[in-house]
């Protein structure tokens, strides 16, 4: 990574800040789910152009089953049934 690109926990950690100052006085909900679900969709989509489509190789690089994988993909409407 180049030493000026902030580190991806800043940039979550900056974005979070920012999604909060967007509530105000508002408490949020369901934080986790959300964030996960957030970053899941990204992940899994440049993880699998990266591994060209090929599921055991995404897999493996996510330290994932390969049958967990497909249902995250499923789950996220990033594969056909």
């Amino acid at each position: 990574m180049d030493r000026h690109s902030p580190a991806l926990p800043e940039c979550v950690r900056a974005s979070l800040e920012a999604y909060f100052a967007t509530l105000g006085e508002t408490e949020p909900a369901n934080l986790h789910d959300m964030l996960v679900r957030a970053v899941e969709k990204p992940l899994l989509e440049v993880v699998m152009a990266r591994a060209r489509g090929n599921q055991s190789r995404a897999a493996q690089w996510l330290g994932l089953n390969r049958n967990t994988l497909r249902k995250k993909l499923l789950e996220h409407g990033l594969l056909d049934r």
